[in-house]
């Protein structure tokens, strides 16, 4: 799909990676709809943008169900779509305290895997109502997933669980939406700078990424931009999750 006329919807889009992409879209003359938590930057950064913001808790998920039809209407339709929103908590499975807090697990198995698969299903609702491009295609999904859903640390179980489901979904989700021209990609960043690791000195940040094999420092949000508008404009990225990493694996802690 080409970027120029695309209409665009990034969940998660007020800053960071989504903000990024967001960018880069409407720089290639793409239509943006942000969709963000309440209180973000994401109608300031929707105006700068041209596009429009839609207040979205992707944990109510009878809610975001009209707030992505909100969107759509806005776009006029819906093309391609990312999500970048979600988080995580730092649990052992057992620690001196007792075992996981299970409402703790299930809350980030909420956030990352349900509140994602949510709008997967209504995004692909929405792009499966297009008229084909001339390669038969009619939208293009971009999930978050995160190299911990293969190599993660001491304290990650929520998390890797539910990035690794994330993964693990891309190529069925791909083969259920084939016939549709529906395409479904995931990307696994390692640290990005963005979020909780902007405020990280920079002496700790070296620590974080030792193990990169280059370049040994942490990813740039306009770095997963360019990544996600690469796997919209080619249609032979289908199915898969590629890691943006710097050749980097997360050590046990």
């Amino acid at each position: 799909m080409q970027i120029d006329g695309l209409r665009f919807m990034m969940v998660g889009g007020a800053s960071g990676m989504g903000r990024a992409t967001a960018e880069r879209v409407a720089a290639g003359g793409g239509k943006v709809a942000i969709l963000d938590r309440e209180g973000s930057a994401g109608a300031e950064v929707a105006a700068s943008l041209g596009g429009t913001f839609h207040v979205c808790n992707i944990l109510d998920f009878e809610g975001t169900e009209a707030v992505v039809q909100e969107a759509v209407d806005a776009l006029g339709g819906l093309d391609a779509a990312a999500i970048t929103a979600g988080g995580g908590i730092a649990a052992r499975t057992l620690s001196k305290d007792g075992p996981h807090d299970l409402d703790a697990f299930r809350g980030v198995i909420d956030l990352n895997l349900i509140g994602t698969f949510n709008l997967n299903r209504l995004q692909a609702w929405h792009m499966s109502k297009n008229e084909p491009n001339d390669d038969g295609e009619r939208g293009v999904i971009i999930n978050t997933a995160s190299i911990a859903a293969f190599e993660g640390q001491i304290g990650q179980v929520a998390y890797t669980a539910s990035k690794a489901a994330i993964a693990g979904m891309a190529l069925v989700m791909a083969r259920d939406l084939g016939s549709m021209g529906i395409r479904v990609n995931a990307i696994a960043p390692s640290l990005f700078d963005t979020g909780i690791t902007a405020g990280i000195p920079e002496d700790f940040k070296d620590v974080l990424v030792k193990d990169a094999a280059f370049p040994k420092r942490m990813g740039h949000p306009y770095e997963y931009a360019m990544l996600a508008t690469s796997i919209i404009e080619n249609p032979m990225l289908n199915g898969g999750t590629i890691r943006l990493d710097a050749g980097q694996r997360f050590a046990p802690k």
